[in-house]
């Protein structure tokens, strides 16, 4: 998959006549560069930030001194990169936004986790930029985060709108039984005290309150009394997530934490 993506990078880049500056002002001279943080947080994408570089030109060397997951800070030498300037400097760009991006994931989830202070799981969901879904979803875990589903293939998820046009929650229940049995975990997204009540009747495995208030939200917790696992989603950010991680919920589904992070801030000099 990585493969993939690095090519469809290039050629983005590069065209068909490649790196025209890079390639008129060096041939085969050779330098040492270092990856230097310019921000604070948690590390994640190193390894694909090295194959980035080896897919170019496999003598290159990258040698490392944090790995993924490790926090870091302003300042701090992440790695060495030595090889030939011409390959170094062409996959320069690709290796950093990918670098950036999934840092940048890695970071924000820690922030949620610290949050929670252990008391739920964060989860993330599938709110992820095409062809990217498994490395965004690898850099939640770096970050302290859970997945959610990894897609429409691994996961019973019933929402809204399958409900809506499906005839209601017990009638959908019972059509995903009569397709799949038991082979998958069973989702319901409610809106509402009656849903949750409807959704326990069909004995599904996960109960999600979406889009409620606290109020509401610890209603149905009582309802649900152990009954089914409680997921919370709908606008958790951080400034709901130490309230609504207190109230007894097993998992809170944050959105933000893939589909409108921050890049973390990095950059490639010469030693």
């Amino acid at each position: 998959m990585w493969e993939k993506i690095v090519k469809t990078a290039l050629q983005e880049d590069c065209q068909d006549i490649g790196d025209i500056t890079s390639e008129a002002v060096f041939k085969n001279e050779v330098d040492q560069f270092v990856l230097l943080a310019k921000d604070k947080g948690v590390l994640c994408g190193l390894n694909y930030f090295k194959k980035v570089f080896l897919f170019l030109d496999e003598g290159i060397e990258i040698k490392p001194y944090f790995k993924d997951g490790d926090r870091i800070k302003t300042g701090d030498i992440i790695c060495k990169i030595s090889g030939k300037i011409v390959s170094i400097l062409k996959g320069e760009r690709i290796a950093l936004n990918i670098l950036s991006h999934l840092s940048g994931i890695a970071t924000r989830t820690a922030l949620f986790v610290e949050a929670a202070q252990g008391k739920v799981k964060i989860l993330d969901t599938r709110k992820t930029l095409p062809g990217l879904r498994e490395l965004q979803k690898y850099a939640v875990r770096c970050g302290g985060g859970f997945n959610h589903r990894m897609g429409l293939h691994d996961m019973i998820m019933l929402k809204n709108n399958h409900i809506d046009s499906g005839g209601g929650i017990t009638r959908t229940v019972a059509k995903v039984r009569k397709k799949w049995g038991e082979r998958f975990v069973i989702e319901v997204e409610t809106r509402s005290l009656d849903e949750v009540k409807e959704a326990l009747a069909c004995g599904v495995d996960r109960i999600m309150l979406d889009n409620m208030d606290i109020s509401i939200m610890e209603k149905a917790i009582k309802l649900i009394q152990g009954k089914a696992e409680i997921e919370a989603s709908g606008n958790m950010n951080l400034d709901r997530i130490v309230e609504v991680a207190s109230i007894g919920v097993d998992f809170i589904s944050v959105g933000e934490l893939t589909h409108s992070v921050k890049a973390f801030n990095f950059s490639i000099g010469r030693k």
